[in-house]
């Protein structure tokens, strides 16, 4: 739950984007329920009635029994206690209201009828987060099945926005395999400013901290930087860093890091690569040459390729895969930057087009920031839905 809470704080540009969204969008087109009968449309009420009746029903047949003279007292008597009995029993249903609705009990509901005009704008509210055309389609005539013509309150609809959401990303919240294969070499890929970097230090540190022996090389042989900041995090984890002089073919190093990791006895060799945006074919060519030279080492390698997608790119990412997908063979993915933009829902459209495992989220620069991907609690934290 402490992810949770993180993730939903720091997911607030989606979330409010969302949640604000769906207001106008009750708001324009509905009114205020009462909630009196908003609890008569969550749950009827034929309790009271049945309690009446049997306190009526023996006044007549008691009075023979007892004495005379005591029968004429309790029969008014009853009769003012039934009107106060009932009275507590209507007083609980509020309280189911207001945890279903999140608002206070007494307090007018806006709701809206569900018809064709809001399933449009709904639409049209999903697609500007980011969740793609037929993703978004999808998702809404899900919600409309068995609820066209019914009015629902802005919270219902966030409760079965992510309940839709939970159900596409089930099958892909997968954490990342292990395998008794040694050692199991994880590709890292992605475009430039991606988070790859970053990504490759969290990874390695909490694999080491789970007690497998890591190693890590740097195989962005072209920036200065990148090697450097794998060098700090090596240094934070006690995973060593495998580099080569700047300007060194990365392939050469990856196969160097491949027969080092191997006679370390390693469990993992996680292999950096250097940020190319998937329109330039040279760099794409590089990455190709460097799967076709570790394979001269292990025919299975690399045993995953993690393609890490910057959420701030928003549909880019959906191409970013296609591309990557056809020259290195990606496994997995790992969303960065999930903070720094109101536009989440690209994670859901990802999850429904290619059905790639998601193994894990990042949501700041932090060690604790980055972890296994859970898609009821990214459900809620993008929708904005209150979870106790």
């Amino acid at each position: 739950m402490a992810f949770f809470s993180k993730l939903k704080d720091r997911l607030f540009k989606s979330s409010s984007k969302l949640e604000e969204g769906l207001d106008a969008i009750v708001e324009e087109g509905g009114e205020e329920v009462a909630a009196e009968e908003t609890a008569a449309e969550v749950a009827p009420e034929p309790a009271p009635e049945p309690v009446a009746e049997p306190e009526l029903a023996p006044e007549p047949e008691p009075a023979p029994a007892p004495e005379p003279a005591p029968t004429p007292d309790p029969v008014p008597a009853p009769k003012p206690e039934p009107a106060p009995a009932p009275a507590p029993q209507p007083a609980s249903k509020p309280g189911l209201l207001a945890r279903l609705t999140g608002r206070a009990a007494g307090k007018p509901v806006v709701k809206r009828v569900l018809d064709d005009d809001m399933l449009e704008q709904l639409e049209e509210l999903l697609i500007t987060s980011d969740m793609g055309v037929d993703t978004a389609m999808r998702v809404t005539a899900n919600i409309a099945e068995g609820r066209f013509g019914k009015r629902l309150s802005t919270e219902e609809i966030k409760q079965l926005l992510a309940n839709e959401i939970a159900r596409i990303m089930e099958p892909v919240a997968k954490p990342l395999p292990l395998y008794p294969t040694t050692p199991q070499v994880v590709l890292v890929v992605g475009v430039n400013g991606s988070g790859k970097t970053t990504t490759i230090g969290k990874l390695a540190s909490q694999f080491r901290a789970a007690g497998k022996k890591v190693v890590i090389a740097a195989g962005d042989t072209f920036r200065a930087a990148a090697v450097e900041q794998l060098q700090v995090w090596g240094e934070r984890a006690g995973v060593p860093v495998l580099t080569a002089p700047e300007g060194s073919d990365p392939a050469s190093l990856a196969f160097d890091a491949m027969t080092k990791a191997q006679e370390e006895g390693a469990d993992l060799l996680m292999i950096d690569t250097a940020g190319r945006l998937q329109n330039r074919a040279d760099l794409m060519e590089e990455l190709a040459k460097i799967v076709r030279v570790i394979r001269k080492k292990d025919e299975n390698a690399p045993h995953n390729t993690l393609l890490v997608l910057d959420a701030t790119t928003g549909q880019n990412a959906l191409n970013q895969v296609e591309t990557f997908q056809k020259l290195s063979d990606v496994s997995g993915l790992v969303m960065t930057k999930l903070d720094g933009t109101a536009k989440g829902g690209v994670l859901v459209a990802l999850a429904d087009k290619f059905g790639l495992p998601i193994h894990a989220i990042g949501v700041g620069e932090k060690i604790d920031d980055l972890a296994p991907f859970d898609p009821e609690e990214f459900a809620a934290a993008l929708t904005g839905l209150h979870v106790e």
